[in-house]
């Protein structure tokens, strides 16, 4: 969202990128979503380079649990699309899990990042990583549950944010 300053569909299948040698990129109209929020913590944070190193390799050796994520990662992608587009918000829910559960399971997780994760999702709310680790992204529609939300982060040290998309 920071390089494309919005949220941005990216479609990385094989026919697009043997066809023209890059993704196909749709950018979604900021009125589609429902109302998220971010949680951080200032202390805890991961560079993206350690993060996503080992992952990279794996998937060069065709390890099939990694090309396994990365096709099911685009599902989930153009899953999630297409509930935006519907205002499925239950669907999108779901997926937004499913994509860090995904993740979890072949990537090394710090406790403090699972922290995060399982802290938000505690107040049933979905929970994803807003980037590589130490802060979390999810859907919160309720705001009874983001008081809750915000309450149940406090003791760990997380700030919780309710951004505003915007055009």
């Amino acid at each position: 969202m920071q390089a494309y300053e919005g949220a941005v569909y990216m479609d990385f299948s094989r026919d697009i990128m043997e066809r023209q040698g890059y993704g196909e990129y749709e950018r979604l109209d900021p009125a589609l979503f429902p109302p998220v929020y971010v949680a951080y913590r200032t202390s805890l944070s991961e560079g993206t380079e350690v993060f996503h190193n080992d992952v990279r390799a794996r998937w060069r050796a065709g390890d099939p649990a990694v090309t396994a994520a990365m096709s099911r990662w685009a599902e989930i992608a153009a899953s999630g699309r297409q509930a935006l587009v519907d205002c499925d918000y239950e669907t999108l829910d779901l997926l937004v899990n499913e994509n860090f559960d995904l993740r979890a399971r072949i990537y090394p997780i710090s406790p403090g990042n699972l922290e995060l994760i399982r802290t938000a999702r505690s107040t049933g709310v979905s929970a994803n990583f807003a980037g590589s680790g130490g802060a979390v992204v999810g859907i919160c529609q309720d705001p009874d549950r983001f008081q809750r939300l915000v309450e149940a982060m406090r003791p760990i040290g997380a700030a919780v944010i309710r951004p505003k998309l915007v055009p």
